[in-house]
């Protein structure tokens, strides 16, 4: 689905959509808000870069992100929540991961997070691994993922 598609299917289910994004730094509210006549459904986007700024600005627990670190589901789900909880939107999607280059044991290059919240439901988050890519095609895919289930979310909620 393109990214007109997904506009104008939210546009027909009266959602409007926020975007809570840590390693792709705005890329899917940039991707969203390149087609003319968004700003009938995108409400905002966050870019919370640094821990402090998921706390400040999306509620994020700091217990959690002591706990699960900044890449991880728990912290995705709590982004997404926390973006539709600090704007007007029904529809809000996250992102944080290890674009690279580098990455741990733990928490290697190519893990990114996806928290999905949506007025109504429960909120979701799943992991994808891109692997060591390269920090540019990482974010890509991420910011390509992240628009998928935006996709799948407004056609399941008709």
């Amino acid at each position: 689905m393109t990214v007109a598609e997904i506009l104008d299917l939210a546009r027909g289910r009266g959602v409007m959509i926020a975007t809570a994004e840590s390693c792709t730094g705005g890329m899917v509210a940039a991707a969203l808000t390149d087609v003319a006549g968004s700003s009938a459904v995108v409400e905002r986007g966050f870019v919370t870069y640094s821990n402090r700024a998921k706390t400040e600005m999306l509620g994020v627990s700091p217990d959690t992100l002591a706990a699960q670190g900044a890449v991880s589901e728990a912290v995705a789900r709590e982004m997404a929540a926390g973006a539709l909880e600090h704007s007007e939107a029904q529809l809000a999607v996250s992102i944080t991961g290890v674009a690279g280059p580098g990455g741990s044991a733990n928490k290697p290059e190519g893990r990114v997070c996806f928290g999905l919240a949506m007025t109504g439901k429960a909120t979701t988050a799943s992991t994808e691994e891109f692997g060591a890519l390269g920090r540019d095609r990482v974010r890509a895919l991420s910011r390509d993922h992240a628009l998928a289930l935006l996709a799948d979310a407004l056609s399941q909620s008709g």
